[in-house]
Parts: structure tokens; sequence; C-alpha cells
């Protein structure tokens, strides 16, 4: 099967976009200034910056839980999906390992056991962040409105979630900053299960309730 350039440059997108935006969390969470809105701040500025560069070549998903909540209302096709989540987990794979080479040492697995609160916080904020990216790109907002919209739309899910979570709220970050690791026990039902479940509620969410189209339908039933 022949890969176009344009399917390449898609998948090169996530990848690519995907492990800067680890890489850049990274950076702020092990810096003097770890905390919850430094990290908000600085991914949202990172996904705003990389969303505006790389938008139009893959729409600048980088998370396995948008991409699956797209894919639930048919917006990303099946193999499309699995592949973007595949380049999106390699590219959080490999922040960690660039990470790794240029400073030496080795992230703690700060996962932990799986929990209710943690896992419901990850998918609250992650329903936040994604019912802000299904609306900028419902209105079909580009450029730098987009970018700001997909960007503070993060930074707020990100404060959201950290309220009782490392606030990741996206897989691929995750296996990035070591919080759950694909062979390991802990931390997959925090910082997989639950960014997915909310992907896949913020999508819906706003498609079927609070989209231009929805709410057109409900005034002609009326």
């Amino acid at each position: 099967m022949e890969i176009s350039k344009k399917k390449i440059a898609m998948l090169g997108a996530e990848f690519l976009g995907t492990g800067l935006l680890t890489l850049a969390v990274i950076s702020i969470k092990t810096s003097g200034v770890g905390y919850s809105f430094f990290v908000a701040l600085g991914a949202g500025l990172s996904y705003a910056v990389l969303t505006f560069v790389l938008g139009s070549d893959s729409g600048a998903h980088l998370n396995p839980a948008l991409t699956i909540g797209l894919w639930t209302t048919r917006k990303v096709k099946s193999a499309a999906a699995v592949l973007y989540i595949v380049v999106q987990l390699l590219g959080g794979w490999a922040a960690y390992g660039l990470y790794v080479y240029l400073v030496k040492t080795h992230l703690q697995n700060t996962g932990g056991a799986n929990s209710v609160r943690v896992m419901v916080a990850e998918g609250l904020g992650t329903a936040v962040f994604v019912f802000g990216w299904a609306a900028a790109a419902a209105k079909k907002y580009d450029g730098v409105l987009l970018g700001a919209t997909v960007g503070a739309s993060l930074a707020l899910g990100v404060l959201v979630a950290a309220i009782a979570s490392n606030g990741l709220i996206n897989p691929a970050l995750a296996i990035g900053t070591h919080a759950w690791d694909v062979f390991g026990s802990s931390g997959w039902g925090n910082y997989v299960l639950g960014p997915v479940v909310g992907g896949i509620v913020g999508v819906n969410l706003y498609n079927y309730v609070f989209s231009p189209m929805a709410t057109k339908l409900s005034t002609k039933k009326k």
C-alpha cells in the first residue's frame, strides 16, 4: 500500500507535536516552578503554538483521548484513529527517552494505585479540554483564534484535573511523564481510562447538545 506524503505529514505532525508537548510539560514539572498553574500555562501555550504550526497537517490532536472522542462521533476514521493513537503514544515515549538522555536521570513513577477520585479528576479535566476543542472545530476557528481557544481549553482542563491528580489529561503525555507504562500495573486507570472516558463525554456532549447543528435540530422540533 502506497503511503502518500500527506499521510506521512499527518502522522509526523502527531508524533512530533505530542513529543514536543510532552517535553515542555516535563521541563516545567521538573523545574522549580512545577506548580499546577505554571504547568497549565506552559501546556496551554505549547499546545496553542503547536496547533497553529501543525494544525493544517493533522488537526493537532496530540492526545489519544481527543482522538478517541472524535472517533466516537465519526469525525475520525477507524484506521486513522488507530494510527494517530500509536504515533501519539510513541511521541510521548520518545520525549521521555530524550529527557533521560539529556539529563541522565529517570523520572519516578507518579501514577500511583488506581483511584476513582483521581480518575474522575482526569476525566473531568479532559472533558473540559475536548469540549473547547470541539467548539473551536465546529465554529471553524483558524489561525491565532484556533490556537488561543484550544490552548486556553487545555490550560483550564489541566487546572481542573490538578485539583486531585497530576493534571495530565492525556495518556500520551502521561506515558512521557512516567505516570503509567504499557507493561506496568499502576496509573493506567487514572491516566488512561479517566482521560479516555472524559474525551468521549466532552466531544459527545458538545456535538449532540451545544453544537450549532444540535441547536438547529432542537429548535426545529419545537
